[in-house]
């Protein structure tokens, strides 16, 4: 057996049978046996579903083989669309030759001018956003999410403003990119300020800002990368209205700080496609000591406001002992009846009390109320 070579060609392949190195033959599907005696005999399997190799399409054609295969040129301001039995299998960049098996499938080709445009139709869209499609690194696909547009540059250039949907374009030769933008109300954050006050008390801070789109291709066009700039504008604000004031100006109005970044805002952002709807500061944080001595004014303050509350009730209560007193020394009945009331709360002090003589003793004996 060293003298036969035997050779199985499976589905989906095709058996190039070589001579001495020279390709003699191709064998279609099923199983072969060749002598072996006094020649190099080779048979190679190649898979009919990829297309043809440029070293063996040259083998094949030096052979008058061309029958089996289809070649599909393309110019060098031309992209192709492969259809494989009516379904679009593969993408084919500008000035690219490619030849496929006749035998595998029923082979088209269609051609897509770039002088049109770079923009793929709908339908076209639809059919190259399914999965098994070849070639794809050369078409850009994207989805516009419902309220977004999509802002298109093309070669670094703003070029318009996509609605929400699914959009294609080619990329051959071309950047072409597509960047989301929410056009609904949206928040910033600016976090982790450290400042310096006027006097030099470092503060951390943070600020929060809503925004939208006035003009997203306004901004665009104006900025590179608008949110950047407005984040920016910001930190600049926050540090303008901070750097300018003491401590206690912050402490007893943080509504200066809100106010000084809207001015400022309002003068850098004037034309530039955004708007600020309200912002305000959410915290601010003080070094360790400067909140411990903070906290001993805030004492001292309460303390002296207890005091003052104190000597006046005490004021109060001298007040009206010395309005009780004069009403006393005009009354006798007034001062007797002091003088029970006292007895009460010295007796309410007393587990038990004994009387002798009766209760009579004790009413007329121990308190007599006179007529003054």
């Amino acid at each position: 057996m060293n003298n036969v070579l035997l050779v199985k060609v499976p589905t989906f392949n095709v058996g190039v049978l070589r001579i001495d190195g020279v390709v003699s033959e191709l064998l279609p599907v099923g199983q072969y046996g060749f002598w072996a005696c006094g020649a190099k005999v080779e048979v190679e399997t190649v898979d009919t579903r990829w297309a043809v190799s440029e070293l063996n399409a040259e083998e094949f054609h030096a052979q008058g083989m061309d029958e089996h295969f289809v070649t599909m040129d393309l110019g060098a301001d031309e992209v192709g669309l492969r259809l494989e039995d009516g379904k679009l299998v593969e993408v084919l960049p500008p000035d690219s030759r490619r030849q496929y098996w006749k035998a595998q499938a029923r082979h088209e080709l269609q051609r897509i001018s770039l002088s049109q445009g770079l923009r793929l139709a709908d339908e076209l869209v639809a059919r190259m956003n399914r999965p098994g499609v070849a070639g794809m690194e050369h078409v850009l696909l994207a989805l516009v999410p419902a309220f977004h547009v999509g802002v298109l540059k093309i070669d670094g250039a703003v070029v318009g403003l996509l609605e929400p949907g699914q959009h294609g374009y080619l990329r051959c030769g071309s950047q072409v990119e597509i960047e989301m933008v929410d056009t609904r109300l949206q928040a910033l954050e600016v976090s982790g300020q450290e400042i310096l006050t006027r006097d030099k008390v470092s503060l951390r801070l943070s600020l929060v800002a809503n925004w939208r789109y006035l003009d997203v291709l306004g901004a665009h066009a104006r900025m590179s990368k608008p949110v950047e700039h407005l984040y920016r504008e910001l930190q600049f604000g926050l540090r303008a209205a901070v750097g300018t004031r003491t401590l206690d100006e912050l402490l007893e109005n943080k509504q200066l700080i809100d106010d000084s970044v809207n001015e400022h805002l309002l003068k850098q952002l004037q034309g530039s496609g955004l708007e600020v709807g309200s912002l305000g500061v959410r915290d601010i944080i003080l070094p360790g000591e400067m909140k411990t001595l903070l906290a001993q004014v805030v004492e001292a303050e309460k303390a002296a406001q207890a005091n003052v509350i104190r000597r006046r009730e005490e004021t109060q209560a001298t007040r009206s002992l010395l309005n009780t007193a004069k009403v006393m020394e005009g009354s006798a009945t007034a001062l007797r009846l002091k003088e029970l009331e006292t007895l009460e709360r010295v007796a309410e002090r007393i587990d038990r009390i004994s009387v002798f003589g009766g209760l009579d003793q004790v009413l007329n004996g121990l308190v007599s109320i006179k007529a003054g």
